[in-house]
């Protein structure tokens, strides 16, 4: 029993010494790493305990943080486990009860309500009830296969014994801990993509369908880890590819996926886009892929600890920044060429507005747009909009 509370007193001195200035995966390695006595299970049930608690965002605050934690807990378990039994064991036994049900045993219902507190915020079409409800969830684990290795890919995950679901043709769903990288070959056989994120793979082949048959010169413009910079090669075949980023350390890890991935022969440099022709390339292109730096909100629910101590002011400053990038990269467009807009934001200043900026400000039509919901599939939820530069008419 010692041992449970030992988690969670770890837990809580782990909470009140974060400030979120990093992200608490970080924090966790810089902890763990000045207290070597934890060992792998200890670290693993610290690291839970402290998601947990991120999970419910605001709410319960009035608790401390030990009671917080330990209702975080409660309300995040699907399936009777050692933590919850040691530390409530009551509430170990009704884990299997509807998150309603939880609430009302916890007098947290009305509570619930605000876990995400910026409701008036978000883009049209989201259900507020639901999102708010996916923070307790831990999101899947996501692998896109790439094109020629389905049979391979699949017959490797049924002899390692994993459990998996293939919810779309090329799309694999498995638990968020699970170990693949011994099983398959990452970045060659599978990408790890989240859904919604391979869902843009939709856009890309509306793209096709309305262009000539020809080697498309592209730009993914904000490439970090270059994951659309890949779907675009294997959804396009041939492409003339160009990658940026404003950090130099981004693009060093890009280029080893890339070499996992096959890519040898690309453009790559860096550029901060929020600044009119600073190293911009003087090169235009058939289309563009802005996946622009956003406030995340759509991946929350990996990353709880930022629905904790996000600032609502951040939303307009990233709108702001967005229609800075977009202004600086429409011009390298081709006449006739195409722009793919894209966040992993569920507020509509970054998605909605920024449409409505880019269709009044510069001479784009727009073809395609969609929330790529997300929260309903444990996945995370994003937003795209496919546009075409028109002609120049004189």
């Amino acid at each position: 029993m010692s041992r449970y509370y030992s988690y969670l007193n770890t837990a809580t001195e782990v909470i009140k010494n974060y400030d979120g200035n990093e992200p608490l995966s970080n924090h966790f390695k810089k902890f763990f790493s000045s207290n070597k006595k934890y060992g792998s299970k200890d670290r693993k049930q610290i690291s839970h305990l402290c998601y947990c608690y991120y999970r419910l965002g605001k709410i319960l605050k009035e608790l401390p943080i030990e009671e917080k934690i330990v209702a975080a807990l409660f309300l995040c378990s699907d399936s009777s486990n050692e933590l919850l039994a040691n530390l409530k064991p009551e509430c170990n036994e009704k884990v299997m009860l509807s998150v309603e049900e939880k609430c009302s045993m916890l007098s947290v219902q009305r509570s619930l309500q605000n876990l995400f507190p910026f409701g008036n915020e978000l883009s049209n079409g989201i259900d507020l009830e639901a999102f708010s409800k996916s923070f307790l969830i831990q999101p899947d684990l996501f692998l896109r296969i790439r094109p020629g290795y389905k049979k391979n890919v699949l017959e490797k995950l049924k002899v390692s014994g994993l459990k998996f679901e293939v919810i779309a043709d090329d799309c694999i769903a498995l638990p968020n801990n699970s170990k693949v990288e011994s099983i398959v070959e990452l970045n060659k056989e599978v990408v790890v993509q989240d859904y919604s994120s391979q869902r843009v793979g939709e856009f890309l082949n509306n793209y096709k369908r309305k262009t000539i048959n020809h080697k498309h010169s592209i730009w993914d413009c904000c490439a970090a880890s270059g994951g659309k910079s890949i779907l675009a090669k294997d959804i396009l075949g041939d492409i003339d590819l160009t990658v940026s980023d404003i950090r130099q350390s981004i693009l060093f890890n890009l280029k080893k996926r890339f070499t996992e991935a096959g890519i040898k022969n690309y453009h790559s440099f860096i550029a901060d886009l929020s600044v009119p022709d600073n190293q911009i390339s003087t090169a235009n292109y058939d289309l563009i892929i802005a996946d622009v730096p956003c406030t995340g909100s759509g991946t929350w629910s990996r990353t709880p600890e930022q629905l904790y101590f996000f600032n609502r002011e951040s939303i307009e400053q990233y709108s702001n920044l967005q229609k800075k990038i977009i202004s600086n990269i429409i011009p390298k467009i081709k006449p006739g060429g195409y722009l793919l807009y894209i966040t992993c934001s569920v507020f509509k200043k970054e998605n909605e507005e920024v449409i409505e900026f880019i269709r009044q400000e510069f001479n784009l039509s727009l073809i395609q747009n969609e929330l790529l919901i997300g929260y309903n599939k444990k996945a995370d939820t994003m937003f795209a909009a496919l546009f075409e530069r028109l002609p120049v008419t004189v």
